[in-house]
């Protein structure tokens, strides 16, 4: 701790606002104190404001960094292995930061470190060789490592260090990787595959049978766990984590990826290899919510795990039949049998029962309905409060699982009307989310107005008056008995909700046409705001009508972008009554999302614009074609909502298509 209160301390900085320069005095000070006592919570401050991702690197850091070393070079520092992240931390903070980010002194503060912050490399503990790993200065100080090191939780990460940072053409980590995969312990073998990958990417594909031998071989688990590190890791791999990683080594080649899932779920013992089974599903499921090719190979897979005596892998399989579809009706029996099944997944949502009910849905069975909106429920009943990974398997929204099930309206109606009034008899201890249910009905349109009477009640609601009323919408003319309701409701509105209303109430043909018009036009924005532009959209239910603002709408096409520029041009086509330039406009989305884009939300509007109108263009009916044959998902999502989305999409592609060789017979 010597010198340690001769720096200037008060004026240094930090990049945490919060803790000025004096506490990292501080705070190194009961690290010295503590000594072996010393904890990683004791070190928390430090890496907050010794450097920052947006902040670089501040005056203090290479002031601090003497202290910070001498700590994490002491035998006798308790928290050892977290101030040799810290040192991590610190050097790629400075090697990524702009250089005007980065403090004077701090590059010769870090080369005073040198040869202490490298000797951790070979200190007596392994944790601390292990972690300091990423710290090493080149290839020569990790093949120093690797040729003296015994410790195989230390050597692997070295070699995966090695292949992952080693100069493609460096002769001196290629032939440590040549030993390595010459290794008679298979262990090192798998790990010197991973590493070699950036240096050989089909190493995986000609070794694909030893890598499921390696996987299977169960003499091999226990080992694994304990010594299959990665660089920066705090904890070892599991077999799982393991065979899920070497899966992804295949991940640019989807056709090879199922072929080996497949074979490792072949080659592993439904008993024994639990573990194993549960990384092939994760992985197949990931697969499958990107790329739609895959579908047939994992079909057979999900459906032979359908009766595995753990709750694990059979929750995952019914998960992935349940984002297949009608695809896997020919599991149906087999998923009724799982109705009343209890079994759950750890971390995961739902049970087997639930997903097997959705799968059952999402196919189309009778048998799901009974009780589904029950079920569905049931978890909202007692404040229920969702808690999930986007990227994992999780319940479906209540919206994701009714809305395909306009077929069985009549069925499903009644419970969905039951729970719409208890929502409005009890508004705030009601648990469901009455949104998803008014979603619903919008989607089922005319063959939801049973439940117009529910739905006009809302539009009292302070807070779900905008969903009623475009569900009312939705329903059309035959829920113009709704017409007072929504009257009403324009008498309470601030003015620049009035125009929405006054759409509403030309939908289902209420309220004076003309009068409707003027409050629709009234709540468009001045032709400079763009805020408010989207409204011109509701311009399109008067058709040629609303021929005054034709101009207003054609400035905001040719002055907007994203869904605003699609709304417009669907409108501004149906009140001229001319293709140009609307149908141009609405061809772009089109083609950019053909040429790899992101924009679906700008697309599904584009195409139902363009099926609605009855006409495509030849660029547009170009790249409807190249997205109809490609393989990813047509979605962002990178859950169950992929499939049901690209689903989607590709429902409105097909319809276009139809459209343009309809309008070729005729």
């Amino acid at each position: 701790m010597q010198g340690l209160d001769a720096l200037p301390w008060e004026r240094l900085e930090t990049t945490d606002p919060d803790t000025p320069a004096k506490e990292i005095r501080r705070v190194l000070r009961r690290l010295f104190r503590k000594g072996a006592e010393s904890t990683e919570d004791d070190c928390h401050p430090l890496f907050y404001a010794l450097a920052h991702s947006v902040r670089g690197v501040p005056s203090v850091t290479p002031a601090a960094l003497p202290f910070v070393v001498a700590l994490a070079a002491d035998p006798g520092t308790g928290a050892r292995t977290t101030l040799v992240e810290l040192l991590i931390h610190l050097a790629r903070t400075a090697a990524k930061a702009e250089p005007q980010l980065v403090a004077d002194g701090w590059a010769d503060a870090w080369d005073r470190a040198h040869d202490t912050v490298q000797a951790l490399l070979a200190d007596a503990h392994p944790v601390v060789r292990r972690t300091a790993v990423p710290l090493a200065d080149g290839p020569g100080r990790l093949i120093e490592r690797w040729r003296s090191e015994r410790d195989l939780s230390v050597r692997l990460p070295v070699l995966f260090a090695l292949g992952w940072s080693a100069p493609e053409r460096s002769e001196g980590p290629r032939a440590v990787l040549d030993e390595a995969l010459r290794s008679d312990d298979p262990l090192v073998w798998l790990a010197a595959v991973h590493a070699a990958v950036p240096l050989d990417p089909e190493l995986p594909v000609r070794e694909l049978e030893s890598l499921v031998a390696v996987l299977t071989d169960r003499a091999l688990r226990s080992r694994g766990e304990q010594v299959w590190y990665l660089p920066d890791a705090e904890y070892p791999f599991d077999r799982k984590d393991i065979a899920v990683w070497t899966a992804e080594l295949f991940e640019d080649r989807p056709v090879l990826g199922t072929e080996f899932l497949t074979r490792l779920a072949a080659a592993a013992d439904p008993a024994e290899d639990t573990d194993l089974l549960v990384g092939v599903l994760d992985r197949a499921w990931r697969l499958l919510t990107c790329r739609r090719s895959v579908e047939p190979a994992l079909l057979p897979l999900a459906g032979r795990l359908l009766d595995h005596p753990d709750p694990e892998p059979r929750y995952r399989a019914v998960h992935l039949l349940a984002l297949l579809g009608p695809r896997a009706a020919a599991h149906a029996d087999r998923l009724a049998a799982l109705l009343d099944d209890p079994g759950e997944a750890d971390f995961l949502e739902g049970t087997v029962g639930e997903h097997a009910r959705w799968a059952l849905a999402r196919m189309g069975d009778p048998r799901a309905l009974d009780g589904l909106v029950d079920v569905l429920c049931a978890p909202y009943r007692d404040g229920y409060g969702r808690g999930y990974v986007l990227g994992d398997p999780r319940r479906p929204e209540i919206e994701d699982v009714l809305t395909p099930l306009r077929a069985h309206a009549d069925a499903i109606l009644p419970s969905i009307r039951e729970e719409l009034r208890q929502a409005l008899a009890d508004p705030a201890g009601y648990g469901p989310p009455t949104a998803d249910f008014l979603a619903v009905l919008r989607a089922w349109e005319t063959d939801a107005l049973p439940a117009l009477p529910e739905v006009t009640a809302f539009v009292a609601d302070e807070f779900r008056w905008y969903d009623a009323m475009q569900t009312l919408a939705a329903m059309g003319p035959g829920a113009r008995a709704a017409a007072p309701a929504l009257i009403e409701r324009i008498a309470q509105e601030r003015p620049g909700n009035r125009h929405v209303l006054h759409w509403a109430l030309q939908r289902i043909g209420g309220g004076e046409p003309a009068e409707n018009l003027r409050a629709v036009g009234a709540g468009l924005p001045p032709d400079d705001e763009a805020a408010g532009a989207g409204m011109v959209g509701y311009l399109a239910e008067f058709g040629t009508e609303a021929a005054p603002y034709a101009e207003r709408v054609r400035h905001t096409v040719d002055h907007s972008t994203g869904w605003v520029r699609v709304q417009a041009a669907s409108a501004l086509w149906a009140i001229t009554g001319e293709p140009e330039p609307a149908r141009s406009v609405l061809a772009e989305p089109v083609v950019a999302l053909a040429a790899g884009g992101d924009v679906y939300g700008s697309f599904q509007d584009a195409v139902g614009a363009l099926v609605r109108h009855g006409s495509l263009d030849e660029t547009a009916r170009t790249a409807l074609l190249a997205l109809r044959d490609q393989d990813r998902r047509l979605s962002p999502h990178r859950d169950y909502r992929a499939i049901l989305q690209d689903e989607e999409h590709r429902a409105l592609i097909d319809a276009a298509l139809a459209e343009v060789a309809r309008r070729d017979r005729g």
